[in-house]
This record gives C-alpha cells, structure tokens and sequence, in this order.
C-alpha cells in the first residue's frame, strides 16, 4: 500500500532436520528446507529456499533459489541468491545471480557472480605485441644537473632556490 516495497511470503517449510538430527544422501523437494542438524555428501536440491541454522553443519552441494547460511556450510552452492548472515563459515565454491554478507562471517570460498544469463564469459582476445619496440619519446626535456662542486653560481646554490633581496 503507497508504494512501499513488501517482501514475497517466504514459502513454506516442508522439511526441517532438527538439532538433534542427520541426514546423509540426496535431498529433494518442491519447497524450502530447514536445516539445524547435520547434513552430509550427496545434495540438496528444491526451486525453493534452504535455510542453515546457526547450529546447522553441512557438508554437500546445494542448489535452491535462495540459501540461507547462519551455520557452518562445506561445499557449492549454485542459487539464485545467497544471505552469508553473522557467525556463519563457508567453505567451497558459490555461484550467484545476488550475494549477501553480513558482518562476521568466515568465507573461504570461491564466489562467481553470474549476469542475468548464465551464459560461460568468452575469454579475453590475447594482447597485440608492440610493432616499434623503440622507446617511446618523452615531452619532458633531459637536463644535466648542475655542478655540485659547492662554488656558488651567480647567486644560486645548487639545490638551493635564489635569495631574495
């Protein structure tokens, strides 16, 4: 109402591993997925969110629309979106339309930022070699410096700027 920006409603939560729960294996679903256990090899997969607790441990690849880090995370990430939020630690590689971090967050990880497209980047053209390898002249005049023998020369020291009289 007037304009102002409202956030979507987050999807619903279809499945949440608990604290005091582990998983090992392949995870897919069509909504978002909680973590706060412990996750280990294969995958989670959904075109939803998947959020990691604070007391969450994860170690497998994600691929969601948005994740949610606030525990310790090991692997890829391919999203649409990734939040690193306060304590979190990740380890590997992410690869994002949109990236979030908070302040004190542990990222040891290789972060690829993607266009709107997902299409791989061409390489770069390699550089022309130079055709003149002469040196390039200079619009500075070269001057001798002047004569440090200690005499004076018409009023001026070397190094010294005129007196002024």
């Amino acid at each position: 109402m007037f304009g102002r920006y409202r956030r979507p409603e987050p999807d619903a939560i279809e499945v949440i591993i608990g604290p005091q729960g582990s998983f090992q294996g392949d995870l897919r679903c069509t909504a978002s997925i909680r973590v706060d256990g412990t996750v280990t090899g294969g995958h989670i997969e959904t075109p939803a969110n998947v959020i990691l607790t604070e007391g969450a441990q994860v170690t497998c690849d994600i691929r969601a629309r948005t994740v949610s880090i606030r525990g310790v995370f090991r692997g890829t990430i391919d999203a649409d979106r990734v939040e690193l939020l306060g304590g979190c630690q990740v380890y590997g590689a992410l690869n994002v339309l949109s990236f979030f971090m908070d302040e004190n967050v542990l990222l040891r990880a290789e972060l690829n930022i993607r266009g709107t497209e997902s299409k791989p980047v061409a390489a770069l053209p390699a550089p022309e070699a130079e055709t003149d390898p002469a040196p390039k002249s200079s619009s500075i005049p070269i001057v001798d410096p002047p004569s440090s023998s200690g005499r004076s020369m018409g009023g001026i020291s070397p190094g010294r700027a005129p007196a002024e009289g």
